[in-house]
């Protein structure tokens, strides 16, 4: 079977319940410079992976385990896999 290739993203943030003090930070500057409807804010990170696979199933399989393994702190962090 050929394989084919896919772009995937990982989007990593902090758990809910974890401080952000960038995110702290970036609401405070954005309402410095009037920019007051801003609420929250949330500094995470994205990982942009070209992987082949035989299947959109497997290749989010191997991201998946990409993300727990090396990617994302799982005490601290969560991930969501974007597969295109």
């Amino acid at each position: 079977m050929a394989e084919n290739l896919y772009n995937v993203s990982v989007i990593v943030m902090p758990k809910a319940e974890i401080l952000d003090p960038q995110g702290k930070a970036i609401i405070g500057a954005l309402k410095s410079l009037d920019f007051c409807e801003v609420q929250d804010a949330r500094i995470g990170k994205m990982v942009h992976l070209k992987m082949t696979g035989a299947s959109r199933e497997e290749v989010t399989a191997r991201a998946t385990s990409m993300a727990k393994s090396l990617l994302s702190n799982p005490v601290m962090e969560d991930f969501r896999v974007i597969v295109e």
